[in-house]
């Protein structure tokens, strides 16, 4: 199989991978933590925001199946790139905008992606989403895992992440995997 893995980081996790799994061409998608000062975080440390990890989702995908390109679309069409540590009523640093590449190669397509958006104006305010290397991916508890798909009927999966499927629905319909 020819896979790379990218981490993404788009406000809450559950959100992130959601949308992503029913991306054709991603093999996996996993809820975690990057970009923070501690080893081995748990989720209730992370939601302090003094580890300065934010949530993220590693994504492991084919790109034989789905470009880098897409994926930075759907990524930035799926949350707003342009609030500092926040996405809706999510505060704090776990809740930012980052994107964590694992190849130079991501970084070069990432840089050249939010240079492309910034130059087309798509976002009425600048972006501010991080792109660092990663240094490392910590796997959240288990029961983050597959969160939205588990509880669709609570309250945050209905208000926060059903838009957002819908969203995807309706402009990505041609990039979801079949079911």
């Amino acid at each position: 199989m020819n896979d790379h893995k990218i981490v993404f980081a788009g406000g809450c996790f559950w959100c992130t991978e959601a949308v992503f799994q029913r991306i054709e061409g991603v093999e996996s998608v996993i809820p975690g933590f990057a970009g923070g000062t501690i080893k081995n975080p748990a989720y209730r440390e992370v939601i302090t925001g003094r580890t300065g990890h934010a949530e993220a989702v590693e994504i492991t995908y084919d790109p034989n199946k789905v470009t880098m390109e897409t994926l930075l679309e759907i990524f930035f069409a799926t949350h707003d790139p342009t609030t500092l540590n926040r996405q809706a009523n999510d505060v704090g640093t776990q809740y930012r905008s980052a994107i964590f590449y694992t190849s130079e190669e991501q970084k070069q397509i990432t840089e050249d992606f939010i240079t492309l958006l910034t130059e087309k104006e798509v976002f009425d305010n600048p972006i501010v989403t991080e792109v660092k290397p990663l240094d490392a991916f910590y796997k959240a508890e288990i029961d983050h895992h597959d969160y939205y798909n588990q509880n669709t009927q609570q309250p945050y999966c209905q208000y926060i992440i059903n838009p957002k499927i819908d969203k995807l629905k309706k402009y990505y319909s041609h990039k979801l995997k079949s079911t």
